[in-house]
């Protein structure tokens, strides 16, 4: 789609040359959504494929993925043997629902920041215990997580002229065992329950999202403990679309939830 208010495109190729915010800026990485919709309160696009950064970057203490990274890049690089929970990579880019062409070019950041309670680079983030990095306008960084990040839909912390730059994903989530559980009520639809669990050392992590109006984790000692905390989340949480009503999406939660962390706790013993 055209944007005809568009009357300006920065392209900077170092901090330095980002722009101050004007309050009608585009941030411009794949543009899978930016250009899917009419943009009528934007004049500017400020591209962030023109800082060239790095799209992955391997480290003993994790991965770090810029936020220009894009889904394809990000199923197709090659990770250490152990980390085994980059299983997750291609099971979140076929949660999307979205064809390879896509996947070229829609970005783990841009998923990110669009804050749809289905997004599942959101999940994945969460789920494997992420810190993202805040470019500030003043040239300071600001640590975060996904949870903090996301307070609603399409609603993030994002101040203005703020830029998610990368997402950390740690080493050690990405060597602990993990599971993962969809439900959509339409064989292509939008995904209406996306949760990942995670085995730790000390019982089970479990990111909610999908069903919920933004991210939930939910810290677990025993596969017992999976109902009655889901019980405990209130209903303004639950969230209702077209694609799901909060009654079918808390009751499809539950029953995915107890599959998760039973398998997660079957590999254990």
């Amino acid at each position: 789609m055209d944007l005809h208010t568009i009357d300006t495109i920065v392209e900077p190729r170092a901090r330095r040359d980002l722009p101050a915010p004007t309050g009608h800026d585009g941030i411009l990485a794949g543009g899978t959504w930016l250009y899917s919709e009419p943009q009528p309160g934007t004049d500017r696009l400020i591209d962030l494929t023109t800082l060239g950064w790095p799209p992955l970057t391997i480290t003993g203490n994790g991965l770090d993925i810029a936020a220009t990274c894009t889904i394809e890049h990000l199923i197709d690089a090659a990770y250490p043997p152990d980390w085994g929970a980059t299983t997750l990579f291609r099971q979140c880019a076929d949660a999307l629902v979205a064809s390879f062409k896509i996947w070229t070019a829609a970005t783990v950041g841009g998923n990110i920041c669009l804050a749809l309670p289905a997004g599942s680079m959101i999940a994945l983030a969460a789920a494997l215990d992420a810190t993202l990095t805040i470019w500030r306008p003043d040239g300071t960084n600001r640590a975060t997580t996904v949870t903090e990040l996301i307070t609603g839909p399409r609603r993030t912390t994002l101040g203005p002229g703020e830029i998610l730059r990368s997402i950390h994903l740690p080493a050690t989530a990405l060597r602990q065992d993990v599971a993962l559980r969809r439900i959509a009520q339409a064989p292509l639809g939008r995904s209406g329950a996306l949760l990942i669990g995670r085995a730790t050392a000390d019982g089970y992590i479990l990111a909610i999202t999908a069903a919920t109006d933004r991210p939930l984790l939910l810290g677990l000692d025993s596969p017992a403990e999976t109902r009655p905390a889901i019980d405990r989340i209130t209903e303004d949480r639950w969230y209702t679309d077209p694609h799901g009503a909060a009654d079918w999406r808390k009751h499809v939660t539950t029953l995915l939830a107890e599959e998760i962390v039973s398998e997660l706790a079957v590999r254990k013993e």
